[in-house]
């Protein structure tokens, strides 16, 4: 093992540069040389890398949010859009040359820190005989077999604070606000900051809901004395019978997540407003839930994947994607987490979603938050 380089791909979240950071400083330790593609698979296609160095370019960098080396949503290399000289579009499959790159350039490993997508794709590049080893980045924290993700606690912190500041205008203005929160498909963010922040509602992907379950909950308050409510609803909720909120479909190529969710807040506070009479407002958090500093908790996971990914790296073991069970770093195999069609290109559709088992849900309906149902 000489060399090395990391990729991060997909949507930003904190904690990112904890993980280059310690990938870096992990491999300068061992006497490893260690590069950073630029822009993700963007980078690796187009031949686009940098050295990283602990001692510059890479020092300071822990609490920083972003990726200093940054990151794509758009690529993917095994289905690249072409746009021809006649405007025309093709899609291809430049994989091979992004091998070719990887072998010219001398990389014994490549770690690939991504979500499920860029998991797939590191899964299909070492079935064309590279060494890839994955590290599990979402702040949707929906990667299979792993049970938290970094930057997922720090965008849970980022809502629960949204939450806290949203209750004093609740109160003072006897009104229901609501707070879309992102997690695609998965309702973790939603849940636990909904929890942590004292919300009445909670609306997750995961259990279509009953607006007049909510409704119910709001009026059961206001007779109680409580005259304002709390509203958190996942980017994916949709209604029983209903469709998910699509804000538009994007024409990225196979193989990448081409939805994009937006608006489910928006609706369900309308329909609030329109059956309570009372006055509902929504807020959307967006993009600051995955920008910014990364909590303490963010800082140290992110530089135990780091850390580990560097020690199988030298171990040997390729073709894995870093988990955290129970307090403890491990690994397991690609296959396992995107799944073992062999057909490389396709988006992957493991993701891990709440359980309706899962303690949080217990909780949220022993504390009496109305879940929809």
């Amino acid at each position: 093992m000489k060399k090395v380089a990391i990729l991060t791909n997909g949507g930003d979240a904190p904690g990112l540069n904890a993980v280059i950071r310690a990938i870096v400083k992990t491999a300068q330790t061992h006497g490893i040389e260690c590069y950073g593609y630029i822009e993700g698979y963007r980078g690796l296609l187009f031949n686009d890398y940098v050295k990283l160095d602990p001692n510059s370019n890479a020092s300071g960098i822990l609490h920083q949010g972003g990726t200093i080396i940054g990151t794509s949503n758009n690529t993917n290399v095994f289905h690249y859009k072409v746009v021809k000289e006649d405007g025309s579009v093709e899609y291809q499959d430049l994989s091979d040359k992004c091998v070719e790159n990887i072998r010219n350039a001398g990389f014994d490993c490549i770690f690939t820190l991504g979500g499920d997508g860029t998991q797939k794709s590191s899964r299909d590049f070492c079935l064309k005989g590279i060494n890839c080893i994955g590290v599990p980045k979402t702040i949707d924290n929906d990667v299979a077999h792993t049970e938290t993700t970094f930057g997922y606690n720090t965008a849970v912190n980022v809502a629960m604070e949204a939450l806290d500041r949203l209750h004093t205008t609740a109160t003072s203005h006897h009104r229901v606000l609501t707070l879309e929160v992102m997690g695609r498909y998965a309702g973790w963010i939603a849940l636990e900051s909904a929890i942590a922040g004292g919300a009445d509602v909670a609306l997750i992907p995961e259990i279509p809901y009953d607006i007049h379950k909510v409704v119910e909950k709001i009026e059961q308050r206001k007779a109680a004395g409580k005259e304002f409510s709390i509203v958190v609803v996942s980017e994916g909720a949709k209604p029983k019978d209903g469709e998910l909120s699509i804000k538009k479909v994007l024409d990225d190529g196979a193989g990448l997540d081409n939805i994009r969710l937006g608006g489910a807040g928006e609706i369900v506070a309308e329909k609030i407003e329109k059956l309570t009479g009372m006055v509902t407002r929504n807020t959307v958090l967006g993009y600051v839930q995955r920008g910014g500093t990364p909590t303490a908790f963010d800082r140290v996971l992110s530089t135990k994947y780091g850390v580990k990914a560097m020690e199988l790296a030298m171990q040997g073991i390729f073709k894995v994607l870093v988990t955290y069970k129970g307090g403890e770093m491990g690994y397991v195999d690609l296959d396992e987490v995107v799944g073992k069609d062999a057909k490389v290109g396709a988006a992957s559709s493991k993701n891990r979603t709440i359980s309706m088992e899962d303690d949080l849900v217990k909780v949220a309906r022993e504390l009496g938050i109305c879940l929809g149902d």
